[in-house]
């Protein structure tokens, strides 16, 4: 047998429980405190009480002692799990006043949204850069069976499975990609924050718990290497922006010298043509206003 097939016949599943109103077994508690009360009445004042009267109250005392110890009480987003000398019996999630009977015991959970950020974690990118990286998880407990009696402690087992995960898609992506060629963690959050929902989800189903929402709350290089980071940054943004240029200056330049040939405006040799490419491109590429020169010899001098 697998350690997945054991895992799956191990699963507790939650089930309702079979417990009782708690404002109806108040109104007995009442009827019997009064019975209780009536008895009591009775044996005053009698030197030798009659034997009926005195099992009546003892009755009416036990019962009540019975009554009274099965209340307890269910707040909204909360729910009781039911155990029979530690056998699961199942989960009551009526809010209000509930009772049970003496011998079960309850424990209870709450089933509220949880909201928790992350610490910032250090992990090394797809290309290997480490970087800083938190986020903040929504979660709840939809399964009280599996949150109780599969993981000791479902609180600090969501945590540390949040910081796995967290390292886990740190890891699989880099952090920036200038070209735009591949998924990153800082050009494609919201991917990146969905596909870290459905891995948290694989790891925390264990549980009994659903995740509703991921989102990265922190993303940068780690300090020692942020400096050097930003410099390469900037130098690939100007080699960008200088490849755009050039593509840009590169297209007019050839629609110049078509509209010129196509419209017969003036004809030109290669050498001459070589020449006007050159001081286009200048122009067209130059980071500073280009001062015009008038030529008033001939095109040649």
């Amino acid at each position: 047998m697998t350690h997945g097939s054991a895992t799956a016949l191990n699963a507790s599943v939650e089930r309702r429980a079979s417990t009782f109103s708690g404002y109806l077994m108040l109104l007995v508690l009442l009827a019997v405190t009064a019975l209780g009360l009536y008895a009591f009445s009775m044996l005053v004042g009698s030197e030798q009480p009659p034997l009926g009267p005195v099992l009546f109250f003892v009755g009416t005392v036990l019962v009540f002692c019975f009554v009274s110890i099965g209340f307890y009480m269910i707040q909204p987003n909360q729910a009781a799990a039911i155990l029979l000398f530690g056998d699961y019996q199942g989960t009551d999630r009526a809010t209000g006043l509930r009772w049970r009977w003496p011998w079960l015991t309850r424990t209870k959970i709450s089933v509220r949204v949880h909201n928790i950020t992350s610490e910032r974690l250090k992990v090394n990118d797809l290309r290997g850069n480490p970087i800083e990286i938190a986020s903040n998880v929504v979660w709840r407990v939809t399964d009280t069976a599996q949150a109780l009696f599969d993981v000791d402690d479902y609180k600090q087992f969501v945590h540390i499975q949040i910081e796995s995960a967290v390292r886990a898609i740190g890891s699989r992506y880099p952090y920036d990609d200038i070209e735009h060629k591949e998924v990153t963690l800082r050009s494609d959050a919201d991917q990146v924050s969905e596909e870290l929902r459905v891995e948290l989800q694989e790891r925390v189903a264990a549980a009994g718990v659903t995740v509703d929402e991921c989102r990265l709350t922190h993303l940068a290089y780690a300090q020692e290497i942020a400096q050097a980071m930003l410099r390469r940054q900037q130098a690939e943004a100007v080699i960008a922006a200088r490849s755009r240029l050039v593509e840009g200056a590169v297209s007019m330049v050839q629609l110049a010298l078509d509209q010129l040939s196509a419209k017969n405006v003036v004809e030109l040799d290669d050498e001459r043509r070589a020449a006007m490419v050159s001081n286009l491109m200048v122009v067209l590429c130059a980071e500073r206003d280009t001062q015009p020169v008038v030529n008033t010899g001939s095109l040649y001098q």
